[in-house]
């Protein structure tokens, strides 16, 4: 279409008008790039019948250039010596004459509408696939997190009922704490990011409630560092720590556990470590808030995390590494 209007115009500002033949054919290029684009393409081409969408193009390519030489001939240029007679044609080839310029430019013209809804129905495909992934993406994570909430309050329930058991004088305290812990997660867990600081005042009240309810907990040692003014996904971290309370407690009451947390240009390294003992066997559901947790990590810290854990059965290992963002 640029290529008629700047044809168009270099014509009319040489001469002041625009030849008959010029319109006609114009007109029947437009045609010609317009029904490919909205018949030819969508129906044949897209729909997967090539062979038929070639054989239609060549015919009607064809067609036009016939109508162009036929409707609207090319005008005789005055500077041919007309005097030498050319050898007569065939009478077949009469119409067809200007083939090799007009249909070349109606191939062009074919060409040119074939690549450009190809290339717009390659963006609406894509656009719809990105929405779909999104969608598919927001599904999994509502999921996981529904899963992963329960999953926290049992285990939080389970430390405050070992308290309430034992008619311990820090139930009121851990009521207080989880109270704490559940306002995070129903005013912060569902925004994309939170704040770094408050995700581990999270983390260390969580480990509080734990130390409330534990026998001996002289073998838990935390040590968190470095600079909090970062944004991370909420409840990323969780479950590996309430992993190690779970099953780092022995039969006797005494847990061993380490948790470092460093954050160093804009990396965080978390290393849990526990002791497991012989007696303690994993439930079904033991696994979900791990399973989960790599799940989330996949879909929202795609190629910038790396994990590792290691079980020997005596001890569980987690070193994890995550890429953050500034607040």
């Amino acid at each position: 279409m640029v290529f008629l209007v700047s044809s168009s115009s270099q014509i009319y500002l040489k001469i002041g008008t625009l030849p008959l033949d010029f319109i006609i054919r114009s007109i029947i290029i437009i045609i010609a790039f317009y029904l490919n684009y909205n018949l030819f393409v969508p129906n044949l081409l897209l729909n997967k019948k090539i062979p038929l969408f070639f054989l239609v193009t060549f015919v009607f390519c064809f067609l036009f250039t016939f109508l162009l030489e036929e409707i609207a001939p090319r005008p005789i240029d005055p500077n041919i010596n007309t005097s030498i007679k050319p050898p007569k044609p065939a009478p077949f080839l009469l119409h067809f004459r200007g083939f090799f310029p007009s249909g070349g430019i109606l191939l062009l013209m074919f060409a040119l509408s074939t690549s450009i809804r190809l290339g717009i129905e390659w963006f609406k495909s894509e656009k719809k696939r990105v929405e779909i992934e999104s969608q598919r993406v927001n599904s999994e994570l509502s999921f996981l997190k529904a899963q992963l909430n329960p999953h926290f309050l049992f285990n939080s329930l389970n430390s405050i009922y070992s308290l309430a058991n034992k008619q311990s004088k820090d139930t009121t305290n851990a009521i207080v704490i989880l109270s704490d812990l559940m306002r995070y997660m129903i005013y912060e867990a569902n925004k994309e990011s939170v704040p770094l600081e408050r995700e581990v005042d999270y983390i260390k009240n969580y480990i509080s409630l734990q130390l409330l309810r534990l026998k001996d907990s002289s073998n838990v040692k935390v040590n968190i560092r470095g600079n909090l003014k970062y944004n991370i996904v909420p409840l990323i971290l969780i479950s590996f720590i309430e992993n190690a309370f779970k099953y780092g407690t022995d039969f006797k009451g005494r847990t061993n556990v380490t948790i470092k947390l460093d954050i160093e240009d804009e990396v965080l390294k978390l290393y849990v470590y526990n002791t497991v003992s012989h007696l303690q066997q994993k439930s079904e559901n033991s696994g979900i808030g791990l399973v989960n947790i790599k799940n989330r990590l996949n879909l929202l810290y795609p190629n910038q995390h790396t994990i590792d854990i290691k079980n020997d059965n005596h001890s569980y290992e987690v070193n994890l590494t995550l890429k953050l963002k500034k607040l």
